[in-house]
């Protein structure tokens, strides 16, 4: 059996970080079955930890039960958002959880063939991760026939991305497989009926897959003592900016911003911007809200300001971000993201209107509303958001004599 003394060991957490032997999970499953597999997850509530939180035992369901000769696994790995860095972690530290996790998948809903679909900037981890599989053939966890006697076939291969933000969204990352420039499919087809190749596709998140050799070993019931009734289970997040001990934490859904800002020993704290450019960003008078999907969803990423930040100039850097990232399929996305920055422009230049930026709030709801991917819907999030909660500091004087925004 493969020995993976890495780094790893020095973390503790209530499901990730908890104890796991390669392989358990994979075995596990076969054990299991394929309907008691999906019973199981169905049973722990696991959601996707990408940040959209679509239930990943639906996920697996629908593509088990889609009739094709060919189906895929994805492991999504594009780790794209700012501000976000756990998807590293498990691959380096962890890759026999995410390995388990995509043979279990394969296994499950009846694929051959897994694609780890890989971040370019993370071109430096691809030999390390190669060699891993290499040794997983070897020990007869991937390939033909695998857990001699099971009758279950299904390998690995990685795709290297090429910077692109836009293919975090699933089917964009498909069309980057197919050799085509990444933009959003329409939908439906789903991916789950209709993806990599026009076959059945699973496209999981990193940690989503790493969690499932877990709930299989200790039970969908164990995994739902974590956290809350609507988020169950445990999150890693990527906590970077204005505190002592920056770094990947895996806490229980249901943790609060005050928690979570003592834990990392975070001192004068301005503002938390949860979720990454594409999140909300939260003032002081909201800490004590709670991270998880009934409150403040968040893919990982948690970026701490204190009280030396200028918020404006945090926003005119998130703006430029989706201005360069916009895909341009879509008009509001396209259009919408340069006149929200035109508006933080003007904004600088004290050369506004509280009409204006009113209208242009109403242009990011649009956004929201009619976007063709999460970029769009998202981008406008810290846009509204920042505006709403920091008005004293970015407008100032201004709002004394006129109507406030």
């Amino acid at each position: 059996m493969i020995k993976t003394e890495t780094l790893s060991k020095k973390r503790s957490g209530p499901v990730l970080f908890s104890e796991y032997k390669q392989g358990e999970g994979v075995k596990k499953a076969l054990e299991l079955g394929r309907e008691n597999i999906l019973f199981e997850l169905k049973s722990s509530g696991l959601k996707g930890r990408g940040g959209a939180g679509f239930p990943t035992a639906t996920k697996w369901m629908l593509t088990a039960a889609s009739n094709s000769d060919k189906k895929f696994i994805v492991c999504n790995a594009d780790e794209g958002e700012p501000g976000t860095f756990k998807d590293r972690v498990l691959l380096l530290e962890y890759p026999e959880l995410v390995f388990d996790g995509m043979i279990i998948a394969g296994y499950t809903i009846g694929a051959k063939n897994g694609i780890l679909y890989l971040r370019g900037e993370y071109e430096y981890m691809l030999k390390s991760l190669e060699d891993y599989l290499e040794l997983l053939r070897m020990d007869n966890l991937l390939g033909e026939n695998i857990f001699a006697g099971k009758d279950f076939t299904f390998d690995i291969t990685i795709r290297l991305g090429s910077g692109a933000y836009v293919c975090g969204e699933e089917t964009a990352l498909i069309e980057s497989l197919e050799g085509y420039r990444g933009e959003p499919r329409n939908r439906p087809p789903y991916p789950v009926n209709t993806g990599f190749l026009g076959h059945p596709t699973v496209v999981n998140n990193v940690e989503t897959l790493a969690s499932v050799p877990h709930i299989l070993i200790k039970g969908g019931d164990w995994f739902r003592t974590h956290g809350t009734d609507k988020s169950t289970g445990s999150k890693l997040f990527s906590i970077s900016g204005d505190c002592k001990k920056p770094g990947v934490y895996e806490l229980p859904w249901g943790t609060s911003i005050n928690e979570l800002l003592n834990l990392v020993e975070a001192k004068n704290t301005k503002a938390v911007q949860v979720g990454g450019a594409s999140g909300i960003c939260l003032p002081k008078s909201q800490f004590n809200r709670v991270l998880g999907y009934e409150d403040a969803a968040t893919g990982g990423s948690i970026m701490i300001f204190n009280e030396s930040r200028n918020m404006l100039k945090i926003l005119k850097n998130f703006m430029e971000f989706f201005v360069e990232e916009s895909c341009g399929q879509c008009t509001p996305c396209r259009i919408g993201n340069i006149k929200l920055l035109e508006g933080v422009e003007k904004i600088e230049k004290d050369d506004f209107t509280f009409s204006y930026i009113n209208n242009l709030k109403e242009l990011g709801r649009t956004m929201q509303a009619a976007s063709k991917c999460g970029l769009g819907q998202s981008s406008p999030n810290s846009f509204i958001s920042i505006l709403d909660n920091f008005k004293d500091e970015i407008f100032g004087a201004k709002r004394k004599g006129e109507k406030n925004v």
